[in-house]
């Protein structure tokens, strides 16, 4: 049966799920989404099945694992025919609107080489209707909007970098050469407010998109020193970086790769120091209250014009940040805070269950099944994830999975990354999956290098306990799982299929 709700999916780009649950949750204020958490269900484990921002969203819009739709690093083309949250919304009678951006490299065979979709990896996916370009190399809206006020910027990249209020030598923690009026997070929520304000008939879909809290870390006031580095907790990590690359030859040049002096703009230096980092953690929580306030805007909006009750809302994050944990930044990386994210979920008429926490796994790609089950829309086969709703009410089907899974490309065709030159390894192998049960994470590497093994009965990502005889059966079982669900998650677009005398036939993929 089809519903005529309305659907809001909104993603916090980099937000780690420990913002609401776990280490960081105490030292955030974060109190819309604190709230909606109390009207909705919170799944807490639930982690991005790959990584970085263009890989991760097309898994999240696809719902496929990235071993299936390939676009696996930000610039990858996603093949132009691959179905999407989008065009199978589309086919429920919804325009999906975009405010925002999803990250996709357009599929090079069906553009000319001038065309300019293939020159950017920011262009909206197929099917969406961009209604406010907000992306994060880009964002000419924004950038008007900012000169119409009267702002002077002789560079873009100048907008991300702090300003001292008194003309010295600006510090991390500076604020950003705009108001919090105007900031990018602030632009974005009015546009979507000021577009959806006209849609008082349910039937619409919203894909909500905030750049916030992903690097450069530069806040408005007061955003930028809402919280005091020194109260704040020093990230999970090893006594040394050293210590933490000795673990397993992938980690030297994860830690190469990214610093913290490559999450800000406008700095020469920026001393790897325990006063840096946390006050980069500082500013990031500060983007983090900024955007939480900001939701909360548009969530008081949707009670205010009678709508709330009518929609579907979708709040989740595109993957996490390491943020000095294990001494590294980013999420190019096997640990969970690059993976585990936030998602909280609203559905009209579910009430009885507000409040509640779910806790086996799911995955990002389980979002666009989701939507598409309750708007009453097929899901494709092609579609790795399945539908939350049970969940939602409560209810654990028989079969659920009992693990997640992730995977992460680290190679550049263009320009090999520094783990192909430092660990002389091709395309094909610079790859990796991730494993995660109740009580382990397995990480296996394409290339010739020994997985990682962690046990959470003992001290979880602190020690690697792959290499110790007594963890041997979990380490095969894990493995033997991990080609398992690799061979059974292989892509299904056409293999359900069957060409018959009769014509096409197909089965569902999930009942």
């Amino acid at each position: 049966m089809r519903q005529k709700g309305n659907v809001l999916f909104i993603i916090i780009d980099q937000l780690r799920a420990d913002c609401l649950t776990g280490a960081l949750a105490d030292h955030v204020d974060l109190p819309n989404l604190r709230g909606f958490m109390a009207e909705g269900v919170t799944f807490t484990r639930h982690f991005s099945v790959t990584n970085p921002c263009g890989p991760s969203r097309a898994s999240l819009l696809t719902g496929q694992y990235a071993m299936n739709h390939r676009s696996v690093r930000n610039g990858t083309p996603l093949r132009h025919d691959t179905p999407n949250i989008a065009t199978e919304m589309r086919k429920a009678g919804y325009l999906p609107q975009l405010f925002g951006y999803t990250d996709t490299s357009a599929d090079p065979r069906v553009h000319h080489p001038n065309d300019p979709a293939v020159k950017t990896y920011e262009n909206p996916m197929n099917g969406f209707h961009e209604v406010v370009e907000m992306r994060l190399e880009e964002s000419f809206p924004w950038r008007s909007h900012l000169l119409r006020k009267g702002y002077a910027f002789d560079d873009y990249w100048d907008l991300y970098k702090p300003v001292s209020p008194d003309g010295s030598a600006p510090r991390l923690n500076d604020p950003a050469p705009y108001s919090a009026a105007d900031s990018d997070t602030a632009f974005l929520t009015d546009s979507f407010l000021n577009e959806i304000a006209s849609y008082r008939q349910p039937g619409w879909f919203a894909h909500l998109t905030y750049i916030r809290p992903h690097p450069p870390l530069v806040a408005p006031a007061p955003y930028n020193r809402m919280y005091d580095p020194a109260l704040l907790p020093l990230p999970t990590r090893a006594e040394s970086p050293d210590a933490e690359a000795a673990v397993h030859p992938f980690f030297g040049p994860a830690l190469e790769s990214c610093g913290p002096g490559d999450c800000v703009h406008g700095f020469a230096e920026v001393p790897p120091t325990d006063q840096t980092t946390q006050t980069l953690r500082a500013v990031y929580l500060g983007l983090a209250s900024e955007v939480d306030h900001h939701i909360g805007r548009v969530l008081r909006f949707l009670k205010d014009s009678g709508q709330y009750d009518d929609t579907l809302i979708v709040i989740t994050a595109d993957h996490g940040e390491m943020l000095g944990d294990h001494h590294a930044w980013g999420k190019m990386s096997v640990y969970d805070a690059a993976y585990h994210t936030p998602l909280v979920i609203r559905a009209p008429d579910n009430a009885g269950n507000a409040g509640l926490r779910v806790d086996v796994p799911t995955e990002s790609i389980d979002i666009a099944p989701t939507i598409l089950d309750w708007v009453g829309q097929a899901i494709p086969n092609s579609m790795d994830g399945r539908s939350l709703l049970p969940l939602l009410q409560g209810r654990i089907p028989a079969d659920w999975r009992g693990y997640s899974f992730s995977e992460l490309d680290f190679s550049d065709p263009e320009h090999p990354t520094v783990w192909q030159r430092r660990l002389g390894i091709g395309h094909s192998d610079s790859c990796l999956g991730i494993l995660r049960d109740a009580r382990f994470t397995l990480v296996e590497f394409a290339a010739d290098l020994p997985p990682l093994l962690f046990d959470h009965h003992g001290k979880g990502e602190a020690e690697n306990v792959a290499h110790k005889p007594e963890f041997a059966p979990d380490l095969a079982r894990l493995t033997r799982q991990m080609l398992r669900h690799r061979m059974r998650n292989m892509d299904h677009t056409l293999s359900l299929h069957s060409i018959t005398p009769d014509g096409p036939k197909s089965v569902r993929r999930h009942s």
